[in-house]
């Protein structure tokens, strides 16, 4: 077994590489070449955390795995981010485990690169503004990842806590872009594209917010009970999403399909979009994706690791 640990990925994994092994995967998803598993995902009633499996298997590309970890929101205190994930990978041919792979920043990195094909493909025509709501640990890969594939000219955010949106505007100083600080109302208003990344369990982002043409990068929603669209919003949407069966029960549409207020045929997939098999904006005012993350997800970018750290000669052989 080969085991690339955590400390070697930023020297492996760049957010264009990442791009594009999710953009495949999307696409292999659509040809139905590659499919997810079922979601395991819990509190366990020690440290508030959250704890979980996904996995599937990408016959087009013969990677199978699974991401084992979840979210500690106490791990400050242990000096550690509040994501904590391992992925590993197993030889489709004879069960065997290949490799443990650290899953920290191969996280950030495939959510972030996620977001960043939505805009790719769904962002409005002439696209200027960029909203962020939320300034966590995540907001500045989703930020970096969206100005890599769209040329923004102002980003605009709001987070809970005011005092961390200093590192929306690090990121935004980093990139060339100037920033602002806004209410929700007037980001809704500005922003042609919005990336919303928060551990909300309730409507941040109204169904007023938004006029005109926009695209919503819906990201922080991956379990039951957690929001951060209204979910009129959402209902008035043209609708995308990863994993349609995940977007119904642990994703942003949960509580839109719980009113009533949409059905699941009106969620789209977007793979299907990237493999030209499904429509794009066309003439929809607002568009969202509905990212609730797949386990394809994080073993493309974990199988590409692998290949580059056997490469780089930083791939670490154990027996088991």
């Amino acid at each position: 077994m080969l085991v690339v640990a955590e400390k070697e990925i930023a020297g492996l994994m760049t957010p264009d590489a990442a791009f594009e092994a999710i953009e495949a995967v999307f696409a292999a998803m659509a040809r139905r070449k590659a499919r997810n598993f079922p979601v395991v995902r819990e509190a366990i009633g020690h440290e508030d955390a959250l704890y979980g499996f996904k996995g599937g298997f990408d016959g087009a590309a013969l990677v199978l795995g699974l991401k084992a970890g979840g979210y500690w929101p106490l791990n400050q205190k242990h000096g550690l981010i509040n994501h904590q994930s391992t992925v590993f990978l197993f030889d489709p041919d004879t069960g065997r485990v290949a490799a443990a792979v650290g899953g920290n920043l191969l996280t950030a990195l495939r959510t972030a690169a996620a977001s960043a094909v939505s805009i790719k493909y769904l962002a409005p025509k002439g696209a200027k503004v960029l909203g962020m709501i939320g300034a966590g640990h995540q907001s500045t890969f989703q930020m970096r990842a969206a100005a890599n594939v769209h040329r923004f000219e102002k980003v605009i955010g709001w987070n809970p806590h005011p005092e961390m949106l200093s590192r929306l505007a690090d990121t935004a100083a980093e990139l060339g872009l100037p920033f602002e600080a806004v209410e929700l109302d007037r980001l809704g208003t500005e922003a042609d594209v919005i990336i919303s990344i928060t551990s909300s369990f309730s409507a941040l982002l109204m169904d007023q917010h938004v006029k005109g043409p926009t695209h919503i990068a819906a990201m922080g929603t991956d379990t039951k009970g957690k929001q951060e669209l209204d979910p009129a919003l959402v209902a008035r949407a043209r609708i995308y999403t990863d994993e349609i069966a995940q977007s119904v029960s642990i994703g942003e549409c949960q509580h839109a399909i719980a009113a009533g207020m949409i059905a699941q045929e009106a969620i789209g997939e977007l793979g299907a979009v990237v493999a030209g098999r499904g429509p794009g904006r066309d003439g929809a005012e607002v568009t969202l994706f509905d990212g609730t993350g797949v386990g394809l997800q994080d073993l493309a970018v974990a199988a590409a690791v692998v290949e580059l750290a056997k490469h780089k000669g930083v791939a670490q052989e154990v027996e088991i």
